[in-house]
């Protein structure tokens, strides 16, 4: 290919391409990308076919109207799973809602079980059992799936339009990852006071940073300027934003010397970092290969979690297999690796940005028919789509290959993102409406690609899992179990399908029955609930070392303990002293622990106040099998007291002293 814009493009990309393969010899990082968006009040359209009927009142049954099919709409055998045994008190008690007869699905633990019941009191779950319970409101779920709500981690900001498109498709978090904000301070207390019904959060949106020093998409910032960006990041995620995010395809002016620093950051914070790759097609020079080694390069380089944005249609188009190889291989190096796709086979992008820089029919395998205005029936010619370009409309293109958004959902490590919410004017490609309906109708039911229980957990546990360590609400969501957020999705199996198309994105899913955001209806059969915005910010919180913590004598050791959110934690290296030996693997991720004859201090500094406590995955493997979290302070590793109980230690307190003696 010779036309100008390559050879631009490689002239641009060649240092940085030599930069990223020198850093494969070196360490690591994660992903992110993204545009913001905003807009004013207007109502979701729905279709004739997800209209619902029926009423509801207080201490009355409402009845599901779904039914099971006895073959794929009902649980495998030995997905059995746990269930709580109520207690009598907890049986007489009247509960402020509960759902009732419901096939409950919750991903952690694999539960998957026909007729059980599950409580619901000031927005939490109480119970899951097949006890008959009692409630204010009791919602027949007979012959319909209860799961957790959906959690959209592709997302922009929740604009007083698109929220409610994403209540009806079972979204109970919008989660800005794709895009976000500069300017968190800002951000949260607006979304605060407009009260959206989901909950909300957001990135460093790096693109949007950058703008303040007014560079194009194709210019590279200035050292002085990148570490301006890098203070600005660090006070960001102290402000509570989730992760750091960049659009390398619509700004390929940003290279390695702006990137590297924003990973170290993430890494020393421990958030992700959410990419929108570099290249999205297999024509040379820069191909889906050449991005994801520059992805995987970072990750390498910096030791921080990267996830890759919509791999089906940037990263992984025409090269999916091999695309998916390629992290799966960087993932089994260790490295903290995910990805994302929405359901679709045509992606949609404003025909103003770089992805139709010239030469975009090579590069995607289309033409100018191949492109459809959102929210219109019209096709292109070459002269509208010089019209279009002009004005910065949003296209749709029919340009992702069927078999890669298959080969790609049944990847462990992708899970579900829209990368859309709907805008003013309705404005949007239809995954805005209907990306997590679609996942269950067609992939699911129709197709079978993945299990429901696997397409539940993509849309729901693994993105709250990608974002939870640092983010303790998200600890709390994700999940149907005691203690959980009721944050709830209750969905007819076999009617739930997505409704929006090109022409209208705007009409709302079939299928979605009842959603609860935090205990509270949001959606039932009369439709959309507009009163109920509780929806609340999920925010980074960090945790650092403080002085004169607890104190724990263990034999003729008296160790300072760590105060880590209500627990206490020891130093690993403590375990040395009382006779066992920890053995690391490689990663310097997993220990293991076995009796033995080691004695002695750490080798390692003791943390100072102020430094942060990380949750990074670390973990220690003991002699009976069992396994327990460890947090990170620097180099150390901390255990928490109760794994030492679990292991025949006994533990008490006098005052602000714990001591330990063998059982």
């Amino acid at each position: 290919m010779t036309n100008s814009r390559r050879k631009s493009r490689n002239r641009r990309i060649f240092p940085i391409m030599i930069s990223v393969l020198a850093l494969f010899i070196a360490g690591g990082i994660w992903a992110a990308s993204a545009l913001l968006k905003d807009g004013s009040d207007a109502g979701p359209s729905v279709s004739p076919s997800a209209t619902k009927g029926g009423t509801a009142s207080s201490s009355s049954t409402e009845s599901g109207n779904g039914s099971a099919s006895p073959s794929a709409s009902q649980p495998a055998e030995e997905a059995a799973g746990e269930i709580d045994t109520p207690t009598s008190s907890e049986l007489e008690q009247t509960y402020d809602i509960v759902i009732e007869n419901g096939r409950v699905i919750n991903p952690e633990t694999k539960l998957d079980r026909e007729g059980l019941n599950v409580a619901v009191q000031d927005g939490r779950i109480m119970l899951v059992t097949d006890q008959k319970l009692k409630g204010e409101r009791v919602i027949d779920a007979t012959g319909l799936v209860v799961a957790p709500g959906f959690i959209d981690n592709l997302s922009y900001d929740p604009n007083p339009v698109g929220v409610w498109n994403k209540i009806a498709d079972g979204v109970t978090a919008n989660i800005a990852m794709h895009g976000g904000t500069a300017s968190p301070e800002k951000w949260y207390p607006y979304y605060e006071r407009d009260k959206p019904p989901v909950h909300f959060g957001a990135s460093f949106f790096y693109t949007q940073a950058r703008n303040q020093f007014k560079l194009s998409r194709y210019d590279t910032a200035k050292p002085e300027q990148t570490q301006k960006l890098v203070d600005q990041a660090e006070r960001a995620l102290n402000n509570g934003v989730l992760g750091i995010s960049f659009s390398l395809e619509y700004v390929p002016g940003v290279n390695d010397k702006e990137i590297l620093p924003l990973m170290k950051l993430a890494h020393e914070y421990n958030v992700p970092v959410y990419f929108h790759a570099r290249y999205s097609d297999m024509e040379e020079p820069g191909t889906n290969i050449d991005a994801l080694n520059e992805l995987i390069g970072y990750a390498r380089a910096s030791g921080a979690a990267v996830h890759i944005d919509h791999i089906n249609s940037t990263g992984g188009t025409f090269s999916m297999q091999q695309s998916l190889k390629m992290v799966e291989d960087a993932i089994a190096e260790g490295l903290d690796i995910t990805s994302c796709i929405y359901p679709y086979d045509y992606w949609g992008t404003y025909l103003n940005s770089a992805r139709f820089d010239e030469g975009w029919q090579e590069r995607f395998r289309i033409s100018y028919e191949d492109l459809q205005i959102a929210g219109t029936e019209e096709r292109l010619t070459k002269e509208t789509f010089r019209k279009y370009q002009k004005e910065g409309k949003l296209a749709v293109a029919y340009a992702i290959p069927k078999q890669d958004v298959i080969d790609s959902l049944k990847a462990p490590y992708v899970m579900i993102g829209s990368d859309a919410i709907l805008e003013p004017g309705f404005n949007n490609h239809p995954r805005a409406s209907g990306t997590f309906a679609r996942t269950v109708g067609l992939y699911v039911r129709e197709q079978q690609v993945i299990s429901l229980s696997d397409a539940i957990a993509k849309m729901s546990l693994l993105p709250a899992q990608r974002l939870e360590k640092q983010a303790p609400a998200l600890k709390k969501k994700g999940r149907i179990a005691k203690g959980m957020d009721a944050d709830i999705v209750v969905f007819d199996y076999d009617k739930i399908s997505d409704q929006s198309t090109v022409a209208k994105p705007e009409i709302v899913s079939a299928g979605i029955e009842y959603v609860l955001v935090n205990g509270q209806v949001a959606l039932d059969q009369d439709g959309i609930n507009k009163k109920i915005r509780v929806g609340q910010p999920i925010k980074s919180e960090f945790v650092r070392v403080k002085s004169g913590g607890p104190a724990l004598v263990w034999d003729e050791s008296k160790l300072t303990l760590l105060e880590y959110r209500d627990s206490n934690y020891v130093d690993v290296e403590a375990l040395k002293e009382q006779g066992y030996s920890v053995q690391w693997d490689k990663t310097g991720r997993s220990g293991s622990v076995a009796s033995g004859t080691d004695s002695g201090n750490a080798d390692v500094p003791a943390p100072a106040v102020g430094e942060l406590i990380l949750e990074r995955g670390h973990q220690l493997a003991w002699e009976d099998g069992s396994r327990t979290e460890l947090l990170s302070v620097g180099e150390r590793n901390y255990l928490p007291l109760s794994a030492l109980e679990a292991h025949g230690w006994q533990l008490t307190k006098d005052g602000q002293t714990y001591k330990l003696a063998k059982a």
